[in-house]
């Protein structure tokens, strides 16, 4: 019997196999990541080829193979990559938010379906383009450290709870440190800093959108710091990431 599945997945990245063939790597809502070969979409007669471009959202079908299971058909569930390839910010907030999604989804065939949920609603947001891309990726991965159990302290102290908020933060110690816990190295965030990381985390959009270009850039170090301190490595992606203020917010 031929052993097939199917599911909806976002695209993370693809390379090449041979001189037709691609592996693509999805993270799908109930099978998590999964690495699948392409046969011949690399071939300008390819019916789906098009389809399997890194941050689209598409409904797949694949044959489980010995090592690596192979797709046999696909269908646009939403075009995200469109408009993500046609701006340079977003698609350098996409790629990032692609590679941080592969990374916390370490382990193939296990369900992942908050970080796919997650992934599917910040390309979602930047395809839309309503909203600056640099709060959109910030909002991204201060919720993906959540979900990995990395969120930072923003409104307590990160050793002893204390509420805040406090005027020193580190990404070493957690985050927000008060004066008893505070650790050599912190850093001295402004209190508007913090007031758009909370908003980034919690979702309050109007708070986010009012925050000037010095707060959000300072949020932005914050966030990434925080972030590639748990990866234990730097994103490849993250020195490309274009942050603009965008005009009219």
């Amino acid at each position: 019997m031929v052993n097939l599945y199917r599911d909806t997945g976002v695209v993370l990245r693809t390379h090449k196999l041979g001189e037709a063939d691609r592996i693509v790597t999805l993270l799908t809502r109930r099978h998590g990541k999964v690495r699948a070969v392409a046969k011949g979409v690399r071939r300008t007669s390819s019916r789906f080829g098009a389809r399997l471009e890194p941050f689209g959202h598409v409904d797949v079908q694949f044959y489980t193979g010995r090592t690596l299971d192979v797709i046999t058909q696909v269908e646009t569930v939403d075009a995200f990559h469109l408009p993500i390839v046609a701006d340079y910010q977003r698609y350098t907030a996409a790629s990032a938010i692609a590679e941080t999604t592969d990374r916390l989804a370490a382990e193939e065939g296990e369900p992942s379906l908050k970080l796919y949920l997650l992934a599917v609603g910040a390309l979602r947001a930047l395809a839309g383009g309503e909203r600056d891309s640099s709060l959109i990726l910030d909002a991204f991965f201060l919720r993906a450290m959540a979900y990995a159990g990395w969120e930072p302290a923003i409104t307590e102290c990160a050793r002893c709870g204390l509420p805040g908020p406090h005027k020193a933060f580190s990404v070493q110690g957690g985050g927000s440190m008060c004066p008893n816990c505070r650790v050599p190295g912190a850093v001295h965030p402004a209190p508007e800093v913090l007031v758009l990381l909370s908003a980034l985390l919690h979702g309050e959009w109007p708070v986010a959108e009012a925050s000037l270009p010095g707060c959000r850039r300072d949020a932005s170090g914050l966030v990434a710091a925080h972030l590639q301190w748990h990866l234990e490595r730097q994103l490849r992606s993250l020195p490309l990431v274009e942050r603009r203020a965008v005009t009219g917010k």
